[in-house]
């Protein structure tokens, strides 16, 4: 906790003294475009250059005025399942896991898988990792639909065009949550079990693994991937309510939209974004319409601008 504590500091810190530099370097260029004689040519190319990059500074400064929704400054809890396309979407799915992973990394964000089922051939069936730091669920609740990878398939020996599906939910890790749900034992139906795995160190000998279903609601949730059967009954309980809370913001906003006549079933045909590998390549989001045909950055975990582009296309709607 006060590690946590810590670094949140630190990060509102960094973030203040940043503004704090903005605000004097634009003072100082201010006072140095006074001084400027007109025909003194080197100083102004340098006063140009020196607006250019503060205002490539201040633009990334802004961004993080994107996250206004009220758990954007939190943590996220990430699931990935693999969806209709056997192997492949397995396969897909774990695809998707690496491209997260690098993401968390390259923005400094701490992850950790807390719970993942392997597929039988390749990839995983499914993944939940947390994902700690400074605005991660602001980052990262882009990302919350069905993704679509069109690509010959690497386990087709006739080398066919597959498509493969998964789906990527996520959810906020917030205070609010433990505070709003008391969870009541005669609500919840626990069982344990001994985690599975690819065999090794990885497959627990004892029943460690959890699966908590909620009964009033139906929501499951299962971790394995610590040791301790209490950790991992802890892990799946905040799990839980995080869902809890989502699942409650869902139906509201179900309600609200049946009322204003624009209600949209969540279907795995509604999807979030397509990567195409083959015939030709192209990354795109079917919500804001962004799109690349840059797909290894994408996949390799630099997809800033599709955040970007989402977050501006909800604040104009």
């Amino acid at each position: 906790m006060a590690a946590a504590v810590s670094k949140d500091y630190e990060d509102i810190r960094k973030e203040i003294e940043s503004w704090e530099n903005i605000r004097k370097e634009t003072a100082d260029l201010l006072e140095l475009a006074k001084i400027i004689e007109a025909d003194d040519g080197a100083a102004q190319r340098d006063l140009e250059s020196k607006f250019i990059d503060l205002e490539k500074k201040f633009a990334q400064m802004e961004f993080a005025v994107l996250f206004n929704g009220p758990y954007d400054q939190g943590n996220a809890i990430f699931s990935i399942h693999a969806g209709t396309g056997g192997v492949d979407a397995m396969d897909w799915a774990s695809m998707l896991l690496r491209m997260y992973l690098r993401f968390a990394e390259r923005h400094g964000f701490a992850a950790k898988v807390i719970d993942e089922t392997a597929g039988g051939e390749a990839g995983i069936k499914s993944a939940v990792i947390e994902i700690s730091g400074r605005y991660a669920y602001g980052w990262l609740k882009s990302e919350n639909g069905v993704h679509r990878l069109v690509r010959i398939s690497p386990f087709d020996a006739e080398k066919m065009r597959h498509t493969s599906f998964a789906l990527v939910e996520v959810l906020p890790e917030t205070e609010a949550a433990d505070k709003k749900f008391e969870l009541k034992d005669e609500d919840l139906k626990i069982d344990v079990m001994r985690a599975g795995g690819h065999g090794g160190q990885s497959v627990n000998t004892t029943d460690s693994a959890v699966r908590i279903t909620h009964l009033p609601t139906g929501l499951v949730v299962k971790c394995q991937n610590e040791r301790s059967q209490l950790q991992n009954k802890n892990n799946a309980l905040k799990i839980l309510k995080a869902k809890l809370l989502k699942y409650q913001e869902d139906q509201a906003e179900e309600k609200l939209q049946e009322i204003k006549g624009e209600y949209r079933q969540a279907q795995w045909g509604n999807q979030a974004r397509s990567y195409v590998l083959q015939p030709y390549k192209l990354v795109k989001d079917h919500r804001t319409g962004h799109e690349t045909p840059d797909t290894e950055r994408i996949l390799g975990g630099e997809f800033d601008d599709f955040v970007e582009a989402y977050l501006k296309n909800k604040i104009e709607k």
